[in-house]
C-alpha cells in the first residue's frame, strides 16, 4: 500500500512570481531614467559581480566578454586593474597598458597617466 502524501504549505506559482518581481522592482526604478541599452549593461555588470564574487581580485585587469553592438561598434566587459570594478568600454572607457596588457577604466587610466596605444 503506498504512503499517503504529506501536505505542506506551498506557495502558488503566482506568489512565487510576484516575490521574484518585487526583488527586481527596486533595480528597475533606478534604471528608468537610463536608455535601455545602458540599463541592460548595468544589469549585466551586476550579474558578473554576483557570479564572480571573490574571484574579482584574481581576475583583475582581464577581459570578461566581447559583444557586437552593431556592425561597426564592439562592446567589451572587463575588470579594471586599479579599482577592480566590472566596466564596459562604452560606459567607463577602456585603456589597455601596452607593456603589461592590463586593462583600465578611463578614470583610473587618467589617474595613473596611462594613454591608449591606439591614440
Amino acid at each position: 500500500m503506498p504512503r499517503p502524501k504529506k501536505k505542506r504549505a506551498k506557495k502558488s506559482a503566482k506568489d512565487r512570481s510576484q516575490s521574484f518581481l518585487e526583488d527586481t522592482s527596486q533595480e528597475e526604478a533606478e534604471d528608468e531614467d537610463l536608455p535601455s541599452d545602458e540599463a541592460g549593461r548595468r544589469k549585466i555588470k551586476k550579474n558578473y559581480e554576483d557570479l564572480l564574487g571573490i574571484r574579482i581580485e584574481k581576475l583583475k585587469g582581464r577581459i570578461l566578454n566581447r559583444e557586437k553592438i552593431n556592425k561597426s561598434i564592439d562592446g567589451l566587459y572587463f575588470i579594471c586593474f586599479e579599482c577592480k570594478k566590472i566596466c564596459h568600454n562604452l560606459d567607463e572607457g577602456w585603456v589597455e597598458e601596452a607593456t603589461t596588457l592590463s586593462n583600465y577604466c578611463g578614470t583610473c587610466a587618467k589617474k595613473k597617466g596611462i594613454r591608449s596605444s591606439a591614440a
